[in-house]
């Protein structure tokens, strides 16, 4: 299970430099990156990310004010760690609670150290591998690993399954995107589908194809951003031929 995080600021190369530290570790997975303090509440409320860094030598009243705002709009708080240049906002990180406190150029040991806490503090679960279609009184139990994708059909929603079955629920496609683990992403206003099962995906066509079946997904421009970092997922666990 991997860590979401989004990185608010300005400074390219510190981006660009934790990135590439998080990266290492595997289970750590970019939804968003910003510059300014709107677009950093904007990616933290849109995403729900479990960590945000905050790089806090610009703008740091409005920064923190992000922090704030998140308790009034989330329901799970992400945890918050402060980058600076300086000690100078350290003391105001501890009164809003911030996670940890990183100083520039970063330090390799502090980062993992505060990595490893992180995952002490916030194990990741292994999330439900079955799911239960409730009709009157019969309930089926079926396995999400077994589930190609899912389809709207008015008020109901279509389940395709792996062994080419179709199994039917009386209820709306947003509910069971909600219940669903996170390999399952809606991609459409009809569509949610099993990442797992993902094997191309066309831009230019915005569609996306599975390995099993010959059925083509399309995706809507309105979920574009959750395709994109389905690529870059994907990516990272792929051998690239891309220059």
């Amino acid at each position: 299970m991997e860590y979401s995080y989004v990185i608010i600021d300005p400074d390219a190369v510190s981006n660009l430099q934790l990135s590439t530290f998080l990266e290492e570790y595997g289970d750590f997975s970019c939804a968003g990156l910003a510059k300014t303090p709107d677009d950093g509440l904007n990616q933290v409320l849109k995403f729900s990310p479990d960590l945000v860094f905050i790089n806090l030598d610009q703008k740091s009243q409005a920064l923190f004010q992000i922090v704030m705002e998140m308790h009034q709009y989330l329901m799970n708080i992400p945890l918050v760690i402060g980058i600076s240049k300086t000690k100078k906002h350290a003391y105001e990180a501890i009164k809003n609670g911030f996670f940890d406190y990183w100083l520039l150029p970063f330090n390799e040991l502090d980062i993992r150290k505060s990595l490893l806490k992180l995952r002490k503090r916030m194990p990741k679960e292994k999330e439900a591998q079955t799911i239960c279609l409730k009709s009157y009184n019969d309930f089926q139990y079926i396995n999400t690993a077994d589930i190609l994708y899912l389809q709207a059909d008015n008020n109901t929603t279509e389940f395709f399954m792996k062994d080419g079955t179709v199994t039917n629920a009386f209820k709306t496609l947003k509910t069971f995107e909600k219940q669903l683990p996170k390999n399952f992403i809606r991609i459409h206003q009809s569509y949610i589908v099993n990442t797992d099962y993902v094997s191309r995906i066309n831009f230019g066509k915005n569609i996306c194809a599975l390995k099993e079946g010959e059925k083509n997904l399309p995706f809507s421009k309105s979920y574009k951003d959750k395709m994109d970092q389905l690529k870059k997922s994907l990516s990272k666990k792929s051998i690239s031929s891309l220059n």
